[in-house]
């Protein structure tokens, strides 16, 4: 049962990271965003839409990557925690 949240928490997490980059495809909203708020358009590339006019947007893949990594390190930061690795039992004995 685990897992299958894991896997459903990781899915969603891939949604939102293709729902931000410009890869996006779908509008699946009206042009008025996301439960009226402007910002969540529905055509995606927020990065770029939300780095337009900064002194960042030329760093807008390199921030990008740094993203990404960031949430699967707390993904996998997640899944140790509800996931423990198996103990090792260790079978020598100090006599030697």
């Amino acid at each position: 049962m685990r897992h299958a949240v894991l896997l459903v928490i990781t899915f969603a997490l891939g949604l939102v990271l293709l729902y931000l980059s410009r890869f996006w495809f779908l509008d699946l909203w009206p042009r008025s965003g996301l439960f009226g708020i402007e910002e969540i358009r529905p055509g995606g590339d927020l990065i770029r839409r939300w780095l337009r006019g900064t002194s960042f947007a030329p760093f807008e893949l390199i921030l990008w990557a740094v993203g990404v990594f960031v949430v699967l390190t707390w993904i996998q930061k997640l899944y140790d925690l509800l996931v423990p690795p198996p103990q090792v039992k260790n079978d020598k004995t100090e006599d030697s």
